[in-house]
């Protein structure tokens, strides 16, 4: 069977459409960019067909990755193109998901969790390089972003990407 996001014959996953228990066919691709949509925006192309599906559960996954988009024309203009029923719309507008904060090994992160820094990284309006290999202990999670978590770092409390870190 083929993704139902962007027909790809491969590698097809079954996911589940949150906070259902229904069930999409995707493949790996549309599976890996997820993590970080805008990373490669121009796969998402896709969706200008399958937001048209008729499998709500489809709809929903491709409006919710629109808005996930946003503030690139072409997802905006898609997405403000489409009409979705009011328990469609409901239902993808209105879920729960939990963000899964990842480190760059893709290990789990959770509040109060110590990670390593993977790389030298030049701390904005602190004036001060935060060097590889130093500890940060007890992070805390950003709501809203499952890329970013905090810690001090030489008495500095900062924002972090979790691409530079790994659990330690």
């Amino acid at each position: 069977m083929s993704c139902e996001l962007c027909n790809q014959a491969q590698g097809n996953e079954s996911f589940t459409v949150a906070p259902s228990e229904i069930s999409i066919n995707i493949c790996a691709d549309c599976l890996a960019a997820m993590d970080d949509p805008k990373e490669n925006v121009n796969h998402w192309r896709c969706l200008s067909e399958s937001i048209w599906s008729e499998k709500e559960e489809v709809k929903v996954v491709a409006y919710r990755l629109l808005g996930s988009l946003e503030g690139i024309n072409w997802a905006d203009d898609l997405k403000n193109s489409v009409y979705l029923d009011d328990t469609t719309l409901n239902w993808a507008e209105n879920v729960d998901v939990q963000l899964i904060h990842k480190d760059s090994n893709g290990n789990v992160l959770e509040t109060g969790d110590s990670v390593t820094l993977i790389q030298d990284l030049n701390v904005k309006g602190a004036n001060f390089t935060a060097k590889r290999g130093t500890m940060v202990k007890k992070i805390r999670l950003v709501e809203d972003n499952a890329g970013q978590i905090e810690g001090k770092v030489e008495g500095q409390q900062i924002v972090i990407l979790t691409k530079y870190v790994k659990k330690a």
